[in-house]
């Protein structure tokens, strides 16, 4: 493991550049979506379908993922996986169909699943070693990354063409990833002092039923709010667009104020988790996002949906880097990728079914969903600390 704080220190930055670049490419992607539906003459569902393919190739991909870690290391896997993001985001703008769309964001999901499991391993290993609660801060990276792409998208969604747009993106995503893979392959991997040893094949060890039983409601707790990283991602711009009347620019910026609050409530996050304790942050994060989420569908202006989406990045902030760290800390590199699996599985399959939503019912009604996840993610939050005092 790294021997010193100066290495602990630039296993951080280098982890923090990727955690940037993945918010970064994977906004985007996603404030060009209104251009390509429109491009491919795609319907709600048919979007939503292909849509689909980010779902199927990041769920596959994160099952084997961690297999991947424990065999070649969190940091080689993180470097490759990037390599195949920054590539995979060109081609979108190329497709003049679903199913083509489909097909091309298949390989972008495996990407996409790759990296967030790779590099979560890794971040989790670290908050192990540090013994200080600094999850949020890596997953601030990812909302301010996230931020800076949705206001570059916005800045030139009239000027450039998506296919200029996202193949500046993988310029840009390469050279990042060659700056930061060389600090991150240099790097030792942050091993827990306590964690019990794999086998020798490299499989994981086996976790007694009341610890898997807890590492899946983390993950549930995961779902539940990652389903609404995702809603708003891939369909509130169109909503603001659409149902709301705003230019492609300001309907860019409501991912923006989303990534905006997320950002800032992920860098508040270690000292509130230090103050108020995991349950009590999850449980008042969920119920802002409920009542931000409800706002921000069914208000009948732009600016009250705006201020409605960034209460709810406000809301969601820390209660998906909390699942995942305690999914981790009960189940090292399995419980990372079993709650990391179900947690962007959420975020990845959200999007299409909102997508089915709209069409039998319609967007705004659709996007109610994620305040309903949001309140069962606090639910369940409750009830596993009732049943862990009981215990």
């Amino acid at each position: 493991m790294p021997g010193s704080r100066d290495d602990l220190t630039r296993l951080r930055i280098a982890l923090t550049a990727f955690f940037a670049l993945d918010g970064f490419v994977f906004a985007g992607w996603v404030v060009r979506i209104p251009a390509i539906k429109e491009q491919t003459g795609a319907s709600a569902s048919a979007l939503g379908l292909a849509l689909l393919g980010v779902s199927a190739g990041a769920v596959v991909t994160m099952t084997l993922t961690g297999r991947l870690v424990r065999r070649y290391g969190s940091h080689p896997v993180t470097v490759a996986c990037a390599v195949l993001l920054c590539l995979s985001i060109a081609l979108p703008p190329l497709t003049h169909s679903a199913l083509v769309l489909g097909a091309v964001l298949l390989v972008f999901g495996s990407a996409y699943g790759g990296i967030n499991v790779a590099f979560n391993s890794a971040a989790v290993d670290l908050v192990a070693v540090l013994r200080r609660p600094i999850m949020p801060s890596f997953h601030a990276a990812f909302s301010l990354g996230g931020m800076v792409g949705a206001g570059l998208g916005g800045l030139v969604a009239g000027s450039l063409s998506p296919t200029r747009h996202l193949l500046g993106l993988t310029l840009i995503g390469l050279l990042v990833t060659l700056v930061a893979g060389r600090a991150l392959l240099r790097c030792e991997p942050a091993v827990p002092p306590d964690r019990p040893a794999a086998g020798d094949d490299g499989s994981p060890r086996r976790l007694d039923r009341r610890t898997r039983r807890l590492v899946l409601t983390f993950g549930l707790i995961a779902l539940c709010t990652a389903y609404g990283e995702g809603a708003m991602a891939d369909w509130g711009a169109l909503h603001l667009e659409q149902d709301l009347d705003a230019s492609p620019g300001l309907a860019a910026a409501g991912y923006s104020c989303f990534a905006l609050a997320m950002t800032v409530g992920r860098l508040t996050g270690t000292t509130l988790l230090e103050r108020l304790g995991r349950t009590t942050t999850v449980v008042a994060g969920g119920t802002t996002a409920v009542a931000g989420m409800l706002l921000g569908s069914l208000a009948p202006s732009v600016w009250a949906a705006l201020f409605g989406f960034a209460v709810t990045g406000l809301g969601l902030a820390n209660i998906f880097p909390v699942a995942v760290e305690r999914a981790g800390a009960l189940g090292g590199p399995s419980g990372v990728a079993t709650a990391s699996t179900l947690g962007y599985g959420g975020m990845l399959l959200g999007p299409p079914a909102i997508g089915f939503m709209a069409d039998w019912f319609s967007l705004p009604a659709a996007l109610t969903s994620v305040a309903v996840l949001a309140a069962v993610a606090v639910l369940v939050a409750v009830a596993t600390r009732r049943a862990a005092a009981a215990g």
